[in-house]
């Protein structure tokens, strides 16, 4: 699924209190396996915080590159550690980028694009330039270039996943506004004498909240991704702090003694993001009330 793409319409708000919401997404595949994922990557990372197989940080050279067995499950990298451990809570760095990161972009592009679709003319003009200028320059650049004045750390990762969100969530958020503007029951609270203000927080905001819910979920994935790239760019989160990213840029030099070093941190991003996604097109399916009703 196209994560700029493809704002729902106007009316799914109100799939969000349709009778017999949950029964129909326990029945969704798409939204059942991708809600399982989620939740494994959260229940990993709350996890971390209360108890790993060993120190993620603790250092044992005498066992380092070990294959899986009895006392570590995943084996040890080159430094001894327990991969296990890391990749537990490598899981809170890429849920942090993800929740900051996307609250960025959804704090700011949806206020800018409600800004344009309720003024119009040349302040949405003025919004859906900045974002084509904040689209020119994907998280990597800007994460390098912010690295480049401020140095590398996951502080700067974060605020350039943010920004590059941003001008996503103003387009959606614009596009959908702007169906919601042309309803009847928008130019009845105008002639009653309802400012913009508040048709936008009474009635824009909540018939939109179901397009804003799918592409969190789409976002985050992305963001989790980004971060990963990041990491393994030297770019994003820095030693000692574990972060599957980093993981992938230690292991790749020993693919020949040890390749499982690559392919956990390699599978955990990939379930994360596959879970992310899937469960995106799930709600995506259960908030639209023409694809609720077909099923």
């Amino acid at each position: 699924m196209n994560p700029t793409s493809g704002a729902l319409p106007a009316a799914t708000g109100v799939a969000l209190k349709a009778p017999g919401f949950w029964h129909r997404a326990l029945r969704h595949r798409s939204f059942c396996i991708g809600g399982v994922l989620a939740a494994l990557l959260v229940l990993a990372a709350l996890l971390s915080y209360l108890w790993t197989p060993y120190s993620p940080y603790g250092m044992d050279m005498a066992n380092k590159l070990q294959a899986p067995s009895g006392s570590h499950w995943l084996g040890t990298d080159a430094f001894g550690r327990d991969v296990a451990s890391l990749l537990l809570v490598g899981a809170r760095a890429s849920i942090l980028v993800g929740v900051i990161a996307v609250g960025i972009g959804l704090v700011v592009g949806t206020a800018l694009g409600l800004l344009a679709a309720a003024k119009r003319g040349w302040v949405e003009e003025a919004v859906m330039r900045l974002s084509d200028f904040t689209l020119a320059f994907p998280a990597i650049l800007s994460a390098i270039m912010m690295t480049a004045v401020f140095g590398a750390g996951i502080v700067n990762a974060i605020v350039a996943i943010g920004i590059y969100n941003i001008p996503t969530f103003a387009r959606i958020t614009r596009a959908s506004a702007n169906a919601i503007w042309s309803r009847e029951y928008v130019a009845a609270a105008r002639a009653c004498g309802k400012g913009s203000f508040s048709i936008t927080m009474q009635h824009v905001l909540p018939n939109i909240s179901a397009v804003l819910i799918v592409q969190i979920t789409i976002r985050f994935a992305i963001a989790i991704l980004a971060e990963a790239a990041l990491s393994y760019l030297g770019l994003g989160t820095q030693p000692p702090q574990p972060s599957w990213g980093r993981m992938l840029s230690e292991a790749q030099t020993l693919m020949f003694q040890q390749p499982l070093l690559a392919v956990f941190p390699g599978m955990a991003i990939a379930l994360a993001v596959l879970g992310l996604n899937m469960l995106g097109d799930g709600l995506r399916d259960l908030l639209d009330p023409r694809l609720a009703r077909a099923r």
